[in-house]
């Protein structure tokens, strides 16, 4: 029996990576098995993936050799950090570096590098259109990943560039979704006025990168945007609204009031709005919905998305 090609996921306990982990393992045929890498062996999470038959093995990104022992005899990788843990880019940094020198000498045959644009190759830092943040940052969850994409060229490690587009999941899992008004009506809150905002279900992410291994040479070194739709604020509360059978209105604030909300991210979350909205050609430009269609022939659209979480989201 011919062995089967081994992909190691980080990430694979979260949005991304457990999507990706779970398309290989629902692939009877596939010639990928999976091991899935995790902090802690024994959590739920774990769990469920070694019921599901794979591979779990205990690493974390902050310790080089022991992402070099879940990377051992690994045909590829799929490479994601955790921003939102620590709101923090040098960590974030110094994570990715630390992937390049495990892979260095992992001899991995194809990684997927899970990234975004550097917002400052569109706006300087001294362009007061955006606050600066941090110092050195316009929308630093974006720009840090942005600026790490030159260590997999410099190290000419074959990598496929990943870029996602925002989780429609955000509207269950971090307080986007509706929020009822004092008017009775409920309201989803952004700032991208009447511009389109590229979307997607975080479980078609990792099955979008199931199918770049799957492509395998012919991606190498090329940048992949992902989207399952582009649709209006206006739009997506329309659809809402059809779907909880509640009145949802899109709510149009400005950068400068989402920058203010109060919670942790809101004005890098601000910033990011504002660079879709500003540069919204050059961003959905980027993610093309057929090819996500043909890596992942199961693509979501909002409506279908929808169908299968409107339980999930909730309505106060």
């Amino acid at each position: 029996m011919e062995t089967k090609k081994i992909i190691t996921v980080f990430g694979a306990t979260g949005a991304q990576g457990g999507g990706l982990a779970r398309a290989i393992l629902a692939d009877t045929n596939s010639e990928f098995t999976v091991r899935v890498v995790t902090r802690d062996f024994n959590s739920e999470k774990a769990k469920s993936f070694i019921e599901l038959g794979a591979e779990v093995v205990e690493a974390n990104i902050d310790d080089i050799q022991s992402i070099k022992n879940a990377l051992k005899g690994a045909y590829g990788a799929y490479f994601v950090t955790f921003f939102w843990e620590h709101f923090s880019v040098d960590k974030e940094l110094q994570e990715v570096r630390n992937f390049i020198e495990a892979a260095r000498e992992s001899h991995l045959k194809h990684i997927i590098w899970s990234t975004l644009e550097d917002t400052r190759n569109w706006m300087k830092l001294d362009d007061d259109r955006m606050p600066t943040l941090q110092e050195k940052y316009k929308v630093p969850h974006f720009d840090g990943k942005g600026e790490a994409d030159h260590f997999f060229r410099e190290a000419d490690l074959p990598t496929t560039f990943l870029r996602t587009s925002f989780y429609w999941d955000n509207f269950i899992h971090f307080g986007m979704g509706p929020q009822k008004g004092e008017d009775g009506n409920y309201y989803i809150a952004f700032p991208m006025d009447d511009k389109k905002l590229a979307g997607i279900a975080a479980e078609d992410i990792g099955k979008s990168a199931y199918g770049i291994f799957k492509k395998g040479n012919e991606l190498i070194g090329k940048t992949i945007g992902i989207a399952g739709e582009k649709l209006s604020g206006y739009e997506m509360a329309e659809k809402l609204s059809n779907a909880l059978n509640i009145h949802v209105l899109f709510n149009p604030v400005s950068p400068e009031v989402y920058r203010n909300f109060g919670f942790p991210g809101a004005d890098d979350l601000g910033n990011m709005f504002q660079f879709k909205r500003d540069f919204n050609d050059d961003f959905n430009g980027a993610r093309n919905e057929i090819f996500a269609k043909e890596l992942n022939p199961e693509l979501q659209n909002f409506d279908a998305w929808l169908t299968n979480n409107t339980s999930k989201i909730p309505i106060d």
